[in-house]
């Protein structure tokens, strides 16, 4: 006998067919509600003026089932992300690195540029190593 179970995601505010489960922190402590369109959009809406008005300390945009991203509409790139591209690029480009005015750098130059930017650091005389005598070896004893 064939069984077909089904599950339909309600919105947790009007108990309508939910189309995204929204996450979300507030004090320290995060949650995931389910909505639908409307409501999702509702939330954003009323969020914005507090998160206009917030600052950013961390996370990413969280790409959503439907493809979309939980802010949707804003690049995700910040600005502090393009100032420090604009530094790499002059910095490539003064060390004889082809790079291109836009688009993605190479993790090459990147990685490159965090090396060059890292403070020389002094380097400490080290001990030599004490090299130890070979062992001798044992006379095999016959039994």
């Amino acid at each position: 006998m064939a069984q077909k179970i089904s599950v339909q995601m309600l919105d947790d505010i009007d108990g309508t067919e939910a189309t995204q489960t929204v996450p979300f922190a507030l004090d320290g402590v995060s949650y995931e509600i389910d909505l639908s369109d409307d409501n999702a959009a509702r939330l954003r809406d009323e969020l914005a003026v507090y998160v206009g008005a917030g600052q950013r300390i961390g996370g990413r945009k969280i790409r959503l089932a439907t493809g979309q991203t939980a802010a949707e509409g804003g690049s995700t790139t910040t600005t502090a992300d393009r100032e420090r591209n604009r530094q790499i690029r002059v910095w490539a480009q003064e060390n004889g690195y082809e790079v291109a005015e836009r688009g993605r750098l190479s993790s090459e130059i990147v990685a490159a540029y965090e090396v060059a930017q890292q403070a020389p650091v002094e380097k400490v005389a080290e001990k030599p190593a004490r090299k130890r005598a070979p062992r001798r070896k044992k006379a095999a004893s016959v039994a």
